[in-house]
């Protein structure tokens, strides 16, 4: 098992950057293939980034594509998302999720592949 909690949302203008942390507690945190996704009001939960189990292969939406980085951290078993040139559409609750893949790849974009998931936090960016 394993238990995550986001931070680091917040409010801020187009064109900023934001950093998000997702912390897990639990056993083995380098076992788990992460993803972040987010939510916005009135839409369905979607595929924002993925990291493998060791950090070394990731993989983006086209629409955050160049402006976000997922990175880990495994001796702090923390997980990150640089957002950079942050615009309105990228307004949403963001969601880090974990999965106990058997493999080092990226574990893919359809939320349903993911066992664990946090509480989420809000990230709002004004024009």
């Amino acid at each position: 098992q394993v238990q995550l909690v986001e931070s680091g949302g917040g409010l801020l203008q187009a064109g900023g950057s934001l950093r998000l942390s997702c912390s897990a507690s639990g056993r083995a945190f380098s076992s788990y293939a992460m993803g972040w996704f987010r939510q916005a009001p009135g839409k369905e939960r979607e595929f924002v980034a993925a990291i493998n189990r060791s950090g070394g292969n990731s993989d983006y939406a086209g629409s955050v594509n160049g402006r976000f980085t997922i990175s880990r951290d495994n001796a702090k078993s923390t997980v990150y998302l640089k957002m950079n040139s942050l615009i309105p559409k990228d307004t949403a609750v963001y969601y880090c999720a974990a999965e106990p893949y058997r493999l080092d790849g990226v574990r893919g974009r359809r939320p349903a592949l993911y066992d664990y998931w946090g509480q989420g936090t809000q990230v709002t960016v004004s024009s």
